[in-house]
Parts: structure tokens; sequence; C-alpha cells
């Protein structure tokens, strides 16, 4: 999107491509701003109905990373119908439409095309108060840094396609992948919220440097506080790492700065490329401490502070042992 001219002088686009925001947002009225965004990919798992749930939960990670509601999805396919069968891509759809549900929006429509490989995803379409958006940028020194969902994914979904996974390490990826962001979104409305994002394809490092360089200050995480799902570092030490994480390590290279005692296995892992990952948080420790408090009591989640704001300094990222 850099390389497209700004699209309008419209002062009612509130967030569009001149940044790196999850979504793009346009105001309609001084108490409603419609936000909206795209996604969507090939099955990253073998059952059709998980895939579409997994899917549905990514995209509409988009709008709960704004500070949205969802309202309204249109499904995106690309499917071979006589290779695959109508079967399947009915589990496909029925996935997605039951996750839609689940976070309260309505699946109006949708469009497809017969295309060789599957591919699924969903445009969203929410809605928020203008003078309540998250933007990905606005973390200030001195803030503490929230993750809300463990890492590993993309490493962990190799090893499905590798079939080298256990079946509780499969579980726990799925469930994982599924989890709606709804109520980590919902629950950060009460507090002094700085900056948000949801942690996808970037992975954790790519999605915090964002943050860190649009916000001018420098991220210090500490890696032994940072969750990572069960297998993720024994996986990874047996090579299964996906290109998309090789490709965030070398493109953060120059961005990161990176304890001596951290391997490149470790690096990695922090660079994964997630599907459907937690939001990450900058906002002040008191509030953090309420936030995650809040979510143990209504959810299940591994939410921890993994790091802290401090000055911009002479790297975008510091990650201590």
């Amino acid at each position: 999107m850099r390389y497209l001219p700004k699209q309008s002088d419209d002062p009612n686009v509130l967030i569009g491509t001149e940044t790196s925001d999850d979504a793009g947002v346009y105001k309609l009225s001084d108490d409603t701003a419609l936000i909206q965004t795209v996604d969507y990919f090939t099955p990253i798992v073998d059952d059709p109905y998980t895939f579409g749930a997994i899917a549905a939960a990514n995209a509409l990670s988009d709008v709960y990373a704004m500070g949205g509601t969802p309202k309204t999805v249109l499904n995106i396919v690309g499917f071979p119908i006589k290779k695959l069968g109508s079967e399947m891509l009915a589990q496909i759809l029925l996935g997605a439409s039951d996750k839609v549900q689940e976070a309260g929006a309505i699946t109006i429509g949708g469009h497809s095309i017969d295309d060789q490989e599957p591919k699924f995803g969903l445009s969203v379409t929410g809605t928020a108060h203008p003078d309540q958006l998250y933007q990905n940028v606005g973390a200030k020194e001195n803030d503490v840094l929230v993750l809300t969902k463990p890492i590993g994914v993309g490493i962990l979904t190799t090893a499905i396609k590798r079939n080298v996974v256990t079946l509780a390490q499969e579980e726990s990826v799925i469930k994982t992948m599924i989890t709606l962001n709804k109520v980590a979104s919902i629950e950060l409305k009460p507090f002094d919220v700085h900056a948000v994002t949801d942690v996808t394809g970037f992975g954790l490092l790519g999605h915090a440097y964002e943050m860190a360089s649009g916000s001018n200050v420098t991220f210090e995480l500490s890696f032994s506080d940072i969750p990572l799902l069960d297998g993720t570092k024994d996986l990874a030490h047996k090579g299964v790492i996906p290109g998309g994480s090789k490709s965030n390590h070398r493109w953060l290279k120059d961005f990161v700065t990176y304890d001596e005692t951290l391997t490149e296995i470790d690096q990695l892992i922090l660079c994964d490329a997630i599907t459907s990952g937690g939001l990450l948080i900058s906002m002040p420790a008191d509030d953090a401490e309420k936030y995650l408090s809040t979510l143990k009591q209504t959810t299940n989640t591994e939410a921890t502070i993994i790091g802290k704001v401090v000055a911009h300094n002479d790297t975008w990222i510091n990650v201590k042992k």
C-alpha cells in the first residue's frame, strides 16, 4: 500500500493507507466510525470446518485490534469445486459462520471463484466511536507491553503440515487460533490504552517494530516472559520453521538487538509468522495489572506483560534474556 498515492483528502478518512494500522477507518458521524478490513489465506489445517473458523477469527481480529465491534462479513472464496466437492466448501463456510455468530456479527454475502488451490477469508466491517479507536502507534515511555496469546503458531502449524506434531500440540495451537480477540478487546475499554495491534504474519517482533517505530520509542522485551505454545522450542530446534518466519528475521535484522545469550532459534521464534495471534498492547503499568486480573477472571488466556517502553535509543527493539 505504501506505493499508492494518497487516496483522498476527505477529512472523514480517519485511518487510511498512510499508516500500518490493522484496518481502515471512515467517520460516518460524530458518534460512529466504520472499520473495514479483509484477510484470506490457504488452508493451514486439514479439517475444513476448523480452517473456516481460524480464517474468520483471524479476519475479525483486525476490528478488535482497532477497538471496534464487528457487524457484517463477506466471505471470499477460491475453491476447486469439481476436485474437492461442495461438502468440503460447506464445512469451511459453516466453521466461519459459527465464529462470526460468536463475534455477534452476521454474514451477508460474499464472492467465489474457481481456483486450483483452496483459499478462504473474510471482508469484515465493524464500528466504533471515533474517539475510542485504537491504533498501532502512540506507545509512550514508561508503558508496559502486554501480549494476550502465546506465540509459536507458525511453527506448530508447519509441524501439522509435516505430520510431526503431537495431538495435544495440535489441539493447543488450534484452540489458540480459533479464540476470538473479542474479550481481550472489550476488557481494554475501561483502561488508558496507548497503542494496540494484533500479532499475525509479521510475527511478534515485526508488529512490535511497527508499533515502536511508529511511536518513536524503543521496546525492551524479556524473552523469558514471552509465552510460547508447548512444543515450539523443540520443533524449532528440529528445523520446523516456516519460510515466513525466516523472512521476518532477515527483514528485522537492522531493527532488533538481541541479548548475546539468545540463539538464532530463539530469534526465529520471536519472528514466527503467526495466524490469528493475540493483541499486543502498550499501556501504563497499573492499568496493565488490572487488565490482566480482569482477563484471568473471564478467559483462560496466557496474557502477560512481556516488556516495557523506553525512550528511543540506538535500536527499535531490544530483546533481553
